[in-house]
Parts: structure tokens; C-alpha cells; sequence
């Protein structure tokens, strides 16, 4: 279920850290924001120091750590792409050269008349259907009649349940602890100058540091 992959980073994200910045009359925001540029900044430190850094319960390993680990990324095609997050179902084409899926019915070649496909789809769009005979691509269902447009174990949309109310501005605290950090970077830094031993270190360099940016 493709879908769930995707929308499981937004969950986290709303429950983690957009909980943080919104609110209302009665339960107003624990960290208020000012603007979008804040807004942003706080998302920056929280993906560094928080979802980057925290061991992923499968990989066991941090997505800082396995994003490094794994090399430059290489970008799929959107057509592979698109076919990764599909679901497929087998069906047996009937006599008539024709297959039903979830109510609604498709022509499709008929040399298929009597052999089991696999019909891929996407399960937010019924009205296209591919068809694989023996792992091999064969055509496209053609829809014939379209009563259900969506599979009706598509997960809906729906916004997750609210996180309990602590009182503690998280987000404050991530803040430190991310400056802290990047502090310590720095200082590491300037220890390292390649300098000689009785050399000054804490001269200024004149070149000002940049934050780098987090990855979404």
C-alpha cells in the first residue's frame, strides 16, 4: 500500500511538530509563529535534530545515517515510479473477453479470454487498468462500466487524532538543542585549522557559516 508509505511522514509531522505551532482560542499554540520564515527555520532544526537523528524501529539505523550510507540518490522514472505504489488484483477473463474489478466491468484483448491476468491499478483511479499476462505487459483494460472510481480499501483521508496537550513548548527545546549542536560543530572546526601547535586559533577567518539545509 503505497500510499501509507507517503502519507506516514505527514503523520509524524502533524503529530509531532505541527501540534506544536497550532492551536486555537481554547488551546492556543505552545510556540507561537511569527511568520513563514520562522515557520520554517523550526521545521529545519526538528528534521536535523529530531527525525534525522531518531533510530528507525525497522532499519535500525537513523535516516541521517542510512540517507549517508547509501550514496548519491538516484532518481526513478515516474512511470516506474507510479507502478511501484499501484495495487493489483488476479482476475480470469471471461468468455465475453471481459474482467470485473470492485463492481465495474473492462474489456480487454480477447486472445486473454479464459487466462488469469494480473489487472495493476491505482487504487484512487479505477478507470485505468493495466493488464500483465505470464509477467508480461498486454494492454490496457478498457473501462466498459464505471460504478466505483476508488477501491474501497483505499485508505480515506482523514486527519489523525489529535496528540495530548503537555504544556511543554517542544519545539523550544529542540531550538537548543539544535544550536547547541551546530555550536559544538563549529568549535570543532576551528580546532581543526591545520595550523601549528602555538598558533592562535581564535582569530577570525572572515568567512561567515550557513546553515545548511535539512532534508525533506
Amino acid at each position: 500500500m503505497g500510499r501509507g508509505k507517503i502519507e506516514r511522514v505527514f503523520e509524524t509531522i502533524q503529530q509531532q511538530f505541527l501540534v506544536e505551532v497550532t492551536g486555537d482560542e481554547q488551546h492556543p499554540a505552545r510556540h507561537p509563529v511569527a511568520g513563514l520564515e520562522e515557520l520554517n527555520d523550526l521545521l529545519g532544526r526538528w528534521v536535523r535534530t529530531i527525525y534525522h537523528s531518531r533510530v528507525h524501529s525497522e532499519t535500525g539505523e537513523t535516516p541521517q545515517a542510512r540517507y549517508e550510507a547509501a550514496g548519491p540518490p538516484a532518481r526513478p522514472e515516474p512511470a516506474l515510479l507510479k507502478e511501484a505504489f499501484s495495487w493489483s488484483v488476479i482476475r480470469l477473463v471471461r468468455k465475453t473477453a471481459t474482467i470485473s474489478i470492485e463492481g465495474n466491468t473492462y474489456s480487454v484483448d480477447p486472445f486473454l479470454a479464459g487466462r488469469k491476468v494480473e489487472c495493476v491499478f491505482d487504487p484512487f483511479n479505477l478507470a485505468e487498468v493495466t493488464v500483465y499476462w505470464g509477467g508480461r505487459k498486454v494492454g490496457r483494460a478498457v473501462p466498459q462500466v464505471i460504478g466505483r472510481h476508488a477501491h474501497p480499501k483505499a485508505p480515506p483521508d482523514e486527519d489523525p487524532a489529535p496528540a495530548a496537550l503537555t504544556g511543554i513548548d517542544y519545539l523550544q527545546l529542540i531550538t537548543g538543542a539544535d544550536a547547541a549542536a551546530r555550536g559544538d560543530m563549529l568549535n570543532l572546526a576551528a580546532l581543526d585549522g591545520g595550523g601549528d601547535p602555538g598558533q592562535d586559533t581564535g582569530q577570525d577567518t572572515g568567512q561567515d557559516d550557513e546553515d545548511g539545509e535539512g532534508r525533506r
